[in-house]
């Protein structure tokens, strides 16, 4: 029962920089999370600050996250994701 199926070259998938700013987006948002939470938590004079400040980067990271892919897909002349004329070239 000797089966010829090569498990060595299974194609390999190779990771885009799109995948890699998202991924450091998530690690990002979470970090962020977190240290809003334990702000929120730890009453220290600075606290009302670092706080605003959390609050702040949790919409600032996705928006400078979308505008890197946007600007991505406007200098390499691909589809990008967040690209709202994007739907006009499928067509």
């Amino acid at each position: 029962m000797n089966q010829n199926i090569d498990h060595d070259k299974s194609p390999s998938k190779k990771i885009t920089s799109k995948q890699v700013v998202a991924l450091v987006g998530v690690i990002l948002l979470v970090l962020l999370y977190l240290v809003t939470l334990i702000v929120a938590i730890v009453d220290t004079s600075s606290s009302g600050r670092l706080f605003a400040m959390c609050l702040f980067a949790t919409i600032a990271f996705p928006l400078l996250i979308w505008i890197y892919t946007w600007l991505y897909g406007k200098l390499t002349g691909k589809r990008a994701i967040g690209d709202p004329n994007g739907q006009e070239q499928d067509s």
